[in-house]
């Protein structure tokens, strides 16, 4: 299925750590122009700071025309959260800040430029933690994200943007460290549920948090 990617801009925050590198791989290889973006990258974003923010998305405009997708994969991955702060309540407003906030930051922005163009796909990175508890920092902060992403895909309903989140389980580098039952998926798998979402087929697909592996379990009382 060819996705209609090629030539589409897209601005990858995060573009390069694990999954945002597979991300930007995978989206040159489809043809789009794929603009990786990090404190390390050439173009130098600190998605924590809206001025950098501004500016790096007015960079992209300005080199390339336009901004058609935004993808944020830029938050702390799941394995650096200390269990010894699990339910601290600055804790939990620490990670909710460096992800749902990170990304409600950068997404408005996009969204202003977007809504210009009349056009854009925006694609966030959620977790299967926000299903499950014993962590309200890990739950806690995919939460968030994702009534985020919902309340940004309702409110431009019909203008040509979409607003989805990737839920992962656990990610790994190669299908054979998956344990599918657990729910683990490969950081390919993750790239090529984002690159569906940022297609310009998929206009009817919006204010989803789509799993990638298998959702977590029901619980099942003895």
């Amino acid at each position: 299925m060819d996705l209609k990617l090629k030539g589409q801009v897209i601005l990858v925050l995060g573009g390069a750590g694990f999954i945002g590198s597979e991300v930007v791989k995978l989206l040159k290889e489809e043809g789009a122009t794929a603009v990786a973006a990090s404190r390390s990258t050439p173009l130098s974003i600190d998605a924590s700071d809206e001025a950098s923010i501004r500016a790096g998305i007015d960079q992209v405009i300005a080199e390339h025309g336009r901004l058609d997708g935004l993808v944020v994969t830029s938050a702390p991955a799941a394995q650096t959260l200390s269990s010894d702060v699990a339910d601290d309540a600055d804790a939990v407003l620490e990670a909710i800040n460096g992800k749902a906030i990170t990304f409600l930051r950068a997404a408005g922005i996009a969204l202003e430029k977007m809504r210009e163009q009349g056009y854009g796909r925006i694609v966030a990175i959620s977790g299967m933690n926000s299903y499950v508890t014993l962590s309200t920092v890990a739950s806690g902060r995919n939460a968030v994200m994702n009534v985020a992403v919902k309340n940004l895909a309702d409110r431009h309903a019909g203008t040509g943007i979409t607003v989805n989140a990737i839920s992962p389980g656990n990610v790994l580098e190669t299908d054979a460290e998956a344990n599918r039952e657990n729910g683990d998926t490969t950081v390919a798998e993750v790239a090529e549920a984002i690159a569906f979402l940022l297609s310009p087929r998929t206009a009817s697909i919006s204010g989803e948090i789509i799993s990638v592996g298998h959702k977590a379990k029901g619980v099942i009382l003895p």
